[in-house]
């Protein structure tokens, strides 16, 4: 269970806070003036302390209590702006387009690629199969942690595959992301980044539908999954 201690607000209000602004395109102050109409007056930088605080955590939860996924992966990155320079957005998806795993970087190089992958496979067990680009990073990133598999593991290791146009589903997906940090007019801080793009992972994998919805709404999930 997530510690909403010490906060001066109820914990429905600073879910519902973060929800909104992860879920939907809108700034801070955008939602600071939304909330004021609800009667809720809080300033845009305690939004932005919420959603940095909480996004990680609930998205750590998410992580352990998605539905399984195939083992079949397309894998790729796309771009996120931070600092007024652009760093680098790892996604991996299923053969299906469920969401596997996330990481940004603020280098796309082969360590950056290693740790992505090394991350991914610890969360959701080793695939039989990822599909990725032409990137010589990427490649180099996933045939070292094969090597790994080999001779630490059962011995199992990962079949590469690149062929671009089955990526297509990856592509697609990368646009929720972005239509949603469009707004946000980049980031100022990495770290804020990174969680507020947790956040962002979490509402986008509730609207795929990978947890148990129990006739839930998409905030009761994302309540649900702070508990």
């Amino acid at each position: 269970m997530i510690d909403f201690k010490g906060v001066h607000y109820p914990k429905a209000v600073i879910l519902h806070a973060v929800f909104f602004y992860v879920r939907y395109a809108v700034s801070y102050r955008d939602l600071e003036e939304i909330l004021a109409e609800r009667g809720v007056v809080v300033d845009h930088a305690t939004l932005n302390r919420w959603v940095v605080k909480f996004s990680p955590l609930i998205s750590a939860n998410a992580q352990a209590r998605k539905r399984t996924t195939a083992n079949s992966w397309r894998m790729d990155e796309t771009y996120i702006k931070v600092r007024g320079k652009w760093t680098y957005l790892y996604r991996a998806v299923d053969r299906d387009g469920q969401t596997l795993d996330f990481l940004l970087s603020e280098r796309r190089d082969l360590a950056a690629a290693r740790r992505f992958f090394k991350k991914a496979i610890a969360v959701n067990g080793v695939p039989d199969r990822v599909v990725i680009d032409k990137s010589g990073a990427n490649l180099a990133g996933l045939q070292s942690v094969n090597v790994i598999l080999k001779f630490t593991g059962t011995g199992r290791i990962v079949t590469i595959r690149q062929v671009k146009y089955l990526n297509n589903i990856l592509e697609q997906d990368h646009r929720f992301i972005k239509r949603i940090t469009g707004p946000m007019m980049g980031f100022k801080a990495f770290h804020s980044a990174a969680a507020t793009i947790a956040g962002i992972e979490v509402a986008h994998m509730i609207r795929k539908g990978q947890f148990a919805a129990n006739h839930l709404s998409a905030f009761q999930q994302f309540a649900a999954l702070a508990a």
